[in-house]
């Protein structure tokens, strides 16, 4: 499936109006079944769904034991079906609503304690900058609806993977459960994202040891105090020449 559908819209312009075709983003409602039984359900992008579902799944550790992503089965219907099978315990406790879009879920969450993440690793601005107009650039979907959210993971140098979704939490999730899949270790990974930058957001940073996180758009206090308290360096605000930096500076090289 792809994520966008073509739609005849009327444009107005101060010149003329015009009957074109328009391309806007589709979603579809997902519904996640653990051996057969509805667990959860919210929309997201029809692309990259075992991505999503992997990242999501894993980072909220919804299933405590044992389960098999390779045997997950996905049916796209009218919704998405996605069945996992699981020898461990769905447990949806501290479960809530995220102060993102499309009814997105999160888990409340004690952000990891002990060893600071990416002891080591520093990245220079310059290089930073390059790494995120690649990442802008990149983001076809969005170029083309005007409607979607963009995630990437980097090693410093290349996009590993890129990811795009109506919800910023998605596309996030998309993007780590492309590295769980493919056995990409994130510790010393830089993720670059398009929304503003959410106590979730940074849990989810927290959660997989990531130590760089950047956007175009803003981070929340609480963000900022778990960055701060994890090691993570957050920078927001990324455009052109500018950047804020908001936590653990000493990583960036000027």
């Amino acid at each position: 499936m792809r994520g966008y559908k073509k739609k005849n819209i009327i444009k107005i312009t101060e010149e003329h109006n015009s009957s074109v075709e328009d391309a806007v983003a589709d979603e579809k409602m997902v519904r996640i079944l653990v051996n057969g039984k509805d667990v959860l359900k919210f929309y997201c992008s029809p692309i990259m769904v075992r991505e999503l579902v992997v990242g999501f799944m894993m980072t909220e550790g919804i299933i405590q034991g044992e389960w098999c992503m390779e045997r997950m089965s996905i049916q796209y219907e009218d919704d998405i079906i996605v069945d996992i099978p699981a020898a461990g315990v769905v447990s949806l406790e501290g479960s809530a609503r995220t102060s993102g879009c499309v009814g997105g879920i999160t888990f409340e969450r004690t952000p990891e304690c002990g060893t600071t993440i990416g002891e080591g690793i520093t990245i220079h601005k310059d290089t930073l900058k390059e790494v995120f107009q690649k990442f802008q650039k990149s983001s076809e979907l969005y170029n083309m609806t005007g409607c979607m959210h963009s995630a990437a993971i980097s090693d410093g140098r290349h996009l590993l993977v890129l990811a795009e979704d109506i919800g910023r939490h998605n596309a996030v999730d998309k993007a780590i459960g492309y590295c769980i899949l493919e056995k990409i270790p994130l510790h010393d990974k830089i993720i670059l994202v398009s929304g503003r930058l959410s106590s979730e957001m940074a849990s989810k940073c927290s959660r997989w040891g990531i130590p760089v996180v950047v956007s175009r758009a803003a981070p929340t206090a609480l963000s900022i105090d778990i960055a701060e308290k994890r090691g993570i360096t957050m920078i927001g605000f990324m455009r052109g020449q500018r950047m804020n930096i908001y936590t653990h500076p000493e990583r960036i090289i000027r």
